[in-house]
C-alpha cells in the first residue's frame, strides 16, 4: 500500500472515531459515564484473560484458569466465606494462642448482600458477590461523575470519571471484593455532603462503614469540616459580613451555592453526620467484640495478616528502612508527607474545594496512622478518587487526557500481571494485591 493509500485510510478511521464521538456527545450523561465505564471493564476483562492464560500452579485452581476462577481469587475467598458460613465465634489460633487469619477482618455488608441475591435468584455465591461487584462499580461511576459535576463542567467531569473507571487498579471493581460497593457509598456520601444534605448522608455512611474500613477518616472529615464551618459562621456573624470560601468561590454547578454561609440548622445537622459517623466507624470492631467476646477481636484479626501488633506509624519507617536503608528511609516518610502538602496545595486539587480537600487529607492521614505498607496499599488509594478530577483539571488537552488513559491502562496490565496472578515468591506466598 503507497502512502497516499495509507494516508486516506488513517483519515478515514480517524474520521469514523470523530463522528461516532460527536454522535456519543449528544448522549445522557448517564449513558456517556456508563458506557466509558463498560467498555473499561471490556478492557479489564481482557487483561485479566491475557494474564489468565500464563497463570501456572496456584494454591486455587488448575493453571490456565478461565476468567471467572480467576477474579475470584485472593480476599473473593474469604468473602465468600462469610457469606456461605458468617463469621466465628471463637477465633481460631494455633497451638501458642496465636489469632489466625479469619473472616472477620472482611465487612459484613457485602457478603450479606451476596448472601440475599443467592437467596433470591439461586445462583452461585460467587457468582452473586461478581454480579454486586460489577453493578456497585457501575454505580459508582455515575455517582462519581455527579460529584465532580459540583466542581466542573461535563466534559472535565466525563474525563475524570473515565480517569476513575481506568486507575491502574480500578480492574479491582469486577472482582468480588468490596472496594465497588465501598466506592458507590463513599461517593453518595461525599456528594449528600457537598450538597449540604447531611442528614441524608447518615445512612449512608453508616452502612459505608459495614463495607469497608474507611468510617474513621470519614468522621473525621466530619469533624473538621464541622469545626471549620462554625468559624466561617462565628466570623461571619462577628464581622457583620458574608464570608467566602477561598476553594468555594463560585457557586457549584447544582444544590447550594458554595460560597453560602451555613444556617445554624445546617450545621447541627453536620455535628449529627460527625457523631453518627464517629459511631459507625467502631460498629464493626463492636460487633466482632460482641460476638466473640474479646474486646480486640478485630484488630487482632487484622493485624494476623501484617505478622505483627499495630503500632501507629511505625510501618512506614520500617517499610522506608526496608527499601531505601537506614538514613534515607526515616526520611522517606516525611519526604512521602511534604510531597502530598504541596499536592494539596496545588491549583488543581484546590479547585475540588474543602470538603474533598479534607477528605483526600484525612484518608491519607488514616494510611500513615494505621496502614502497613506494602502491595495491596495500591488498591487502598482507590478512595483518593477526588484526585481524578483534579487530574482532568490540569489541562483540557485531549492529548494529554488521552495519554493517562493510556497510561492507566498499561500499568493495570503491570497490576494484573504482578499483583493478581499468582506466582510463588522463594520463601513462599505472593505478594497480595
Amino acid at each position: 500500500m503507497n502512502s497516499i493509500a495509507q494516508d486516506g485510510l488513517n483519515s478515514a478511521v480517524w474520521g469514523r472515531i470523530t463522528a461516532a464521538g460527536t454522535r456519543a456527545a449528544r448522549w445522557p450523561w448517564w449513558l456517556q459515564v456508563g458506557g466509558l465505564y463498560v467498555a473499561a471493564r471490556l478492557v479489564s476483562a481482557c487483561i485479566f484473560m491475557a494474564a489468565a492464560l500464563h497463570q501456572g500452579v496456584n494454591p486455587w485452581f488448575p493453571a490456565k484458569p478461565d476468567y471467572w476462577n480467576f477474579i475470584n481469587i485472593w480476599d473473593a475467598r474469604w468473602y465468600g466465606e462469610a457469606l456461605r458460613n458468617g463469621y466465628p465465634t471463637e477465633l481460631p489460633t494455633d497451638d501458642a494462642g496465636n489469632v489466625q487469619e479469619n473472616a472477620w477482618a472482611f465487612y459484613p455488608l457485602f457478603p450479606l448482600l451476596g448472601r440475599s441475591l443467592t437467596g433470591l435468584t439461586g445462583i452461585a455465591p460467587a457468582a452473586s458477590l461478581t454480579v454486586i461487584a460489577m453493578l456497585s462499580g457501575l454505580a459508582a461511576s455515575l455517582v462519581v461523575y455527579r460529584l465532580f459535576r459540583l466542581k466542573a463542567t461535563h466534559r472535565t467531569a466525563l474525563w475524570g470519571a473515565l480517569f476513575f473507571s481506568t486507575f491502574p487498579v480500578a480492574a479491582v471493581l469486577q472482582v468480588p471484593y468490596a472496594e465497588s460497593l465501598n466506592l458507590l457509598l463513599l461517593a453518595g456520601a461525599l456528594l449528600l455532603v457537598m450538597r449540604r444534605r447531611y442528614l441524608w448522608a447518615i445512612p449512608v455512611v453508616l452502612l459505608m462503614c459495614l463495607s469497608r474500613p474507611t468510617g474513621v477518616p470519614f468522621a473525621a472529615m466530619a469533624g473538621l469540616l464541622l469545626l471549620y464551618r462554625v468559624y466561617q459562621h462565628l466570623v461571619a456573624r462577628f464581622r457583620v459580613r458574608p464570608v467566602v470560601d477561598a476553594h468555594h468561590g463560585q457557586p457549584g454547578h447544582h444544590g447550594t451555592p458554595a460560597g453560602a454561609r451555613h444556617s445554624p440548622a445546617e450545621l447541627w445537622s453536620l455535628a449529627g453526620l460527625a457523631a453518627a459517623s464517629g459511631v459507625g466507624a467502631l460498629l464493626w470492631p463492636a460487633v466482632a467484640w460482641v460476638f466473640t467476646g474479646d474486646l480486640q477481636a478485630y484488630t487482632k484479626t487484622e493485624t494476623v495478616w501484617r505478622g505483627h501488633d499495630l503500632v501507629p506509624f511505625k510501618p512506614w519507617f520500617d517499610t522506608g528502612v526496608q527499601l531505601f536503608g537506614p538514613v534515607l528511609g526515616l526520611l522517606a516518610p516525611f519526604v512521602f508527607v511534604a510531597a502530598f502538602v504541596l499536592l494539596m496545595m496545588s491549583r488543581p486539587v484546590a479547585a475540588l474545594g474543602t470538603e474533598l480537600r479534607l477528605w483526600c487529607v484525612c484518608y491519607v492521614g488514616y494510611l500513615l496512622v494505621f496502614l502497613h505498607p506494602q502491595t495491596s496499599t495500591f488498591r487502598m488509594l482507590l478512595p483518593l478518587f477526588p484526585l481524578a478530577l483534579s487530574a482532568a483539571l490540569v489541562s483540557r488537552s485531549r492529548a494529554y487526557r488521552g495519554t493517562i488513559v493510556i497510561m492507566f491502562f498499561l500499568l493495570q496490565i503491570v497490576w494484573v500481571v504482578w499483583l493478581w496472578a499468582w506466582a510463588q515468591l522463594p520463601g513462599g506466598g505472593d505478594y497480595p494485591p
